[in-house]
């Protein structure tokens, strides 16, 4: 049972459905991208526990596979505490990754791993003295949210109180917690896909994609591009930093884990217990794409995380808050060669929402960048 079945969840379901696996999936709306593709769907509340707890009773899934946020994890924690789920890769690790304090705590108390300086308030008094003491510029964002929602940039004192509203507004789950973080001095961000699966003497192993770079607008990705250049020690210890984190965690699956970098120096942002939406460029440059990592890991079977070729991925948005919008221009974006193109099948756009993605693979990633960004302004989302 997948619990989030939006673009990255419909290609998990795809690739399970390749190894034979029933797959149910689950969103908060009608027609979502996984529902599409997979065997039988449900439409719920995903953060209404009981809810919740009655679909899983129902459907007695072998494994619970969350792919978004808002899920009520406390649920999934006593499920599987009961022995009634299997939760990947664990519900611990679901609980952690969905709440940026949780998983911020466990990286600097238990692990001591490097970050940007942060503070977590639970009212606009807490968030003004926190700013304050974090200093500005500085980033406010709830503690539980994903793909930049809620998140703004804070300049001064004047856009504390309107961060404050904005968070609340696009919070997945507790609207009244967020974490203010300090600016850190990096030269450019990476996603780095981490995988544990089992090898053939059947243990736990640990593998690691090649490093992913990517830029974000507004705490929402819009290019991605594979592999990304780095110094030596950099990788070095962003692996290290990447495998203390998910071994902690525990379990199998495929993790993105999101990190700053300057020069050799890494500092750990988040990680998701799921594939990443940095990631899609996997499609076009991996032998096996992070969906069939993550199909392949959570059923017990070896992976391959050996990269085809250099490639990166850009965001097709919607450009039009409506319903049943159709896309001109996509045999023109195909035209060019090296490409192709993904188009969700998301039931509604709006202006800022992820529609589609388009993928190239070049000799050297700076040319696949240029190419995937001039296939991605070929499509054009036109209202139907």
């Amino acid at each position: 049972m997948l619990l989030g079945s939006g673009e990255l969840g419909k290609e998990v379901i795809i690739s399970l459905q390749r190894l034979g696996v029933e797959v149910i999936a689950v969103d908060r709306y009608p027609n979502a991208p996984g529902h599409q593709v997979a065997h039988r769907s449900h439409v719920i509340d995903m953060t209404d526990g009981a809810a919740l707890a009655a679909l899983i009773e129902l459907e007695r899934p072998h494994l619970v596979v969350p792919e978004i946020e808002a899920i009520a994890t406390a649920t999934l924690a006593e499920l599987e505490a009961a022995g009634k789920i299997t939760c990947v890769p664990t519900a611990r690790a679901t609980q952690l990754t969905m709440n940026r304090e949780g998983i911020r705590c466990l990286a600097v108390e238990t692990l001591g791993l490097a970050t940007s300086p942060f503070r977590f308030a639970s009212s606009l008094a807490e968030l003004e003295a926190a700013c304050a003491h974090i200093g500005f510029p500085c980033v406010v964002k709830p503690v539980m949210s994903s793909s930049g929602k809620g998140q703004s940039k804070l300049d001064s004192a004047a856009d504390v109180a309107p961060s404050w509203a904005y968070a609340a507004a696009g919070s997945r789950v507790d609207a009244g917690r967020v974490i203010v973080e300090g600016f850190i001095d990096f030269d450019y961000e990476i996603t780095l896909l981490t995988v544990r699966a089992l090898g053939a003497d059947g243990q736990v192993h640990t593998q690691f994609c090649e490093p992913i770079g990517h830029v974000q607008v507004q705490g929402d990705y819009v290019e991605s591009w594979q592999p990304c250049a780095m110094h030596p020690l950099a990788l070095e210890r962003a692996r290290d930093i990447a495998e203390k984190v998910t071994a902690n965690l525990g379990g199998l699956g495929l993790f993105g884990v999101e990190l700053f970098v300057k020069d050799d120096m890494v500092w750990f942002s988040e990680v998701s217990p799921r594939p990443h939406d940095t990631g899609m460029v996997t499609m076009a440059t991996q032998v096996q794409n992070e969906f069939e990592l993550h199909a392949k890991a959570i059923l017990g079977l070896p992976v391959n995380v050996a990269l085809r070729a250099p490639g990166a991925s850009a965001v097709i948005y919607g450009q039009h808050d409506a319903k049943g919008i159709a896309f001109e221009g996509v045999a023109d974006a195909l035209s060019v060669p090296g490409t192709d193109i993904r188009l969700f099948g998301k039931p509604e756009s709006f202006a800022r929402r992820r529609m589609g993605v388009a993928l190239a693979t070049a000799d050297d990633v700076d040319t696949a960048r240029v190419i995937a960004k001039a296939a991605a302004a070929k499509v054009k989302p036109v209202l139907g």
